[in-house]
């Protein structure tokens, strides 16, 4: 090393003794400050640059971490009272995922902090530069010549943000969505997918080079991404070198993107990763002056890594306004879904193997306060085994490739100490998801129990709000005690710009498997949309059980305001279904044990009479003290009158009467005085009660 290694020994001693000289005395909390024109071989310890420029604040987060770890490993009870690492403005590109262990935790009631003034953004990306006017296939445009991506290993994404904005892979068509034309292949089990599907004549068109392309199939409630191996326009087929999740269906929705010849409109953009060049077609008022581009570079900005199950935890950190952005996921080369064949080109439902922006494994009494996970591929925040008493609140999650929150796993986890739960999310604002993987949901709460998720505001998802639990029918579970209530959840599967629907079988709130002592209570669901069926507000799936849902207000859905496909011994009291296109109430799959109790609620439609969809003729349920109406005529209940209907033994203290809400065509469902309603005690919740109890950011 010579020379070089002398002068960086004399470096660091020098930077030893600064950073001890600018700490406050042990057992004081302790301040490190980073910035960007801070300098990793400085102290941290003060929060500008001194005026001989010898010591200031350290220029990343990761040196503070590491400054934290040097002074803890020096004197073990240096952070008895706590730190906190102030982040001053800026754009801060990581060199790798920001990693915290163990040796990174903070005292039981001294945390941790991380804590950014003003603007700050942790990036797992890299800008762009260098760009400059060019023509590709006749179109005006802007290229950047990016060597990195030449090559078998070069630098690979599918997406880029652009002065702030999601930029669109090169697509076709620009807007809205091709349609299948016939099903090829098809085995004849719902669950086995295809490798090439039928197109209408003039449909698409083929293109020189499809090295690059794929297809993104839409297909009951989920998406395949299939790699495009052919376009054959004169037989009308599209063939793919990867398998669909599911047999597809003539009328499915999908798109096409990766090919030069897709690259026509302002936002989108093409890489060339055999010339190492990218091409951007700028937005109005957009030039190559001023370009801000930026690509992810690596999946996850920061990480949590522990092992629960030998007692180890990251614990009593906090992240305060602190904005993680540009990671982003995509299927690895060997990528097996797990579901029927290897060469399945998606997840079986919820995009649930997606990674996560902020992920861990272990975490433990660690909060996420009024922070940014923005633009970004995957999942925005990932706790997973044994991740338990942790806070995530007043935070935004938007402009997301999947989806929000994902809290617990797929498997059971039998030991405590790897068991997920007793988080609260709260104050939420998550929006704009299924960017890249429209079946993915804003919040997925897996195996997981004891969580509060509480004053949200969930939106513009082309999937399902929440979906609580994982088990199908009655099996094994931990899930169980959970609290789901205050939130606004809203515009799922049509979007409020009128983009969608494009997948099936979603809800406001979605559960699976028993879920003792849990409830779904005074939140407001509105303007749900399924494509060919399932677009509902609360929707118990497969052997859900346990669950009260109380004080709700579901209106504007395409299927039904409640659905239960089968479970057992839930409880429907006290809510206000309104104006479901189709249906109001729906039970599919009727059981020996009692489904359901439906009390106390109010069911109204202005336009459709039908009350009930699916089988309630071999009943199984209990219906009283509801009221029903219809502003159009008599309500039918499935294949009965009323009067049949409460013949059989249901609703018997029931009534017809109009509720008289103040105005339900625009959301308003107050109650007007003299109401029928007035006496059944409801709650019926308002805009107001409902969301974050905070500003959105």
């Amino acid at each position: 090393m010579g020379r070089a290694g002398s002068t960086w020994r004399r470096l660091a001693l020098v930077a030893g003794i600064l950073f001890a000289a600018a700490l406050p005395a042990l057992g004081a909390p302790v301040a490190l400050y980073v910035a960007p024109g801070g300098n990793d071989a400085w102290s941290g310890g003060l929060e500008a640059a001194n005026s001989a420029k010898t010591d200031g604040p350290v220029a990343s987060v990761g040196r503070a971490r590491d400054l934290l770890r040097e002074l803890r490993a020096k004197d073990a009870a240096a952070l008895k009272d706590g730190a906190t690492v102030t982040i001053a403005e800026g754009t801060y590109f990581l060199p790798a995922t920001l990693v915290f262990t163990p040796a990174d935790s903070g005292a039981a009631n001294a945390p941790v902090r991380y804590v950014g003034r003003g603007k700050v953004v942790l990036s797992a990306g890299r800008r762009v530069s260098g760009w400059a006017k060019a023509q590709l296939n006749g179109v005006d445009l802007l290229a950047a010549d990016v060597p990195t991506m030449r090559g078998d290993k070069g630098w690979t994404f599918r997406q880029i943000w652009v002065n702030g904005q999601r930029a669109t892979r090169a697509r076709f068509p620009d807007t809205g969505y091709l349609r299948v034309d016939r099903p090829i292949g098809a085995t004849g089990k719902w669950n086995e997918g295809q490798t090439s599907v039928g197109i209408a004549p003039g449909d698409v068109k083929p293109v020189k080079d499809l090295a690059d392309a794929d297809c993104v199939m839409m297909c009951r409630w989920t998406e395949s991404h299939l790699p495009l191996t052919g376009i054959d326009a004169e037989k009308g087929v599209l063939s793919f070198g990867k398998r669909s999740v599911f047999t597809l269906e003539k009328t499915d929705p999908y798109w096409l993107e990766g090919a030069p010849e897709w690259l026509n409109a302002p936002g989108e953009w093409w890489a060339d990763r055999k010339a190492g060049k990218l091409y951007y077609v700028p937005r109005p008022g957009e030039s190559a002056d001023g370009l801000d581009v930026i690509a992810p570079m690596f999946d996850k900005v920061v990480q949590f890594v522990a092992k629960p199950e030998a007692g180890e935890s990251v614990a009593n950190l906090a992240f305060e306004n602190l904005g993680f952005s540009h990671a982003e996921w995509y299927f690895p080369k060997d990528f097996n879904a797990g579901w029927y064949k290897p060469d399945v080109a998606g997840f079986p439902q919820a995009a649930v193997g997606v990674g996560a922006a902020v992920s861990g494994v272990g975490v433990q009494h660690t909060a996420f306060r009024n922070c940014r996970f923005v633009h970004v591929g995957g999942y925005a925040l990932e706790l997973s085994r044994g991740c338990s008493d942790n806070t995530i609140d007043g935070c935004e999650m938007g402009d997301l490739g999947a989806g929000g929150l994902k809290l617990g796993e797929t498997v059971v986890r039998r030991k405590t100490e790897e068991q997920t739960g007793n988080t609260t999310l709260s104050n939420c604002h998550i929006h704009d998801g299924g960017r890249m993987f429209p079946s993915a949901v804003a919040v997925w709460l897996g195996h997981s129990a004891g969580n509060q998720l509480r004053y949200n505001d969930i939106h513009d998802f082309y999937y399902t709000g929440f979906s609580i639990g994982w088990t199908w029918g009655y099996k094994e579970t931990i899930v169980r005690d959970n609290v789901i209530e205050f939130n606004h959840v809203h515009h799922l599967g049509r979007l409020a710009n009128g983009d969608g629907p494009i997948l099936s079988d979603m809800g406001g709130i979605y559960s699976l498997g028993a879920q003792a002592n849990s409830f779904v209570r005074s939140n407001i669901f509105h303007d749900i949309a399924g494509i060919k069926y399932g677009g509902w507000g609360i929707y118990t799936d497969e052997g859900s059980g346990g669950i009260t849902v109380e004080h709700n207000l579901v209106y504007n859905t395409t299927h039904g305001g409640f659905h239960q496909h089968y479970g057992k011994e839930n409880v429907i009291r006290g809510n206000v279904f309104a104006n479901a296109r189709d249906f109001q109430i729906q039970r599919t799959r009727p059981e020996e044990h009692l489904s359901y109790t439906f009390t106390n609620n109010v069911v109204y439609t202005s336009t459709q009479p039908q009350m009930f969809g699916g089988n309630l003729d071999k009943l199984g349920v209990a219906f009283d003290n509801n009221l029903y109406f219809c502003a159009a005529g008599e309500p039918k209940f499935g294949k009965r009158t009323f009067a049949q209907w409460q013949g059989v033994g249901m609703d018997k203290s029931s009534k017809i009467a109009d509720p008289m809400f103040v105005d339900p065509e625009k959301g308003d469902f107050r109650l007007k005085p003299g109401s029928p309603a007035a006496a059944m005690g409801l709650k019926i919740p308002t805009v107001a009660d409902v969301g974050p109890r905070i500003p959105k950011k």
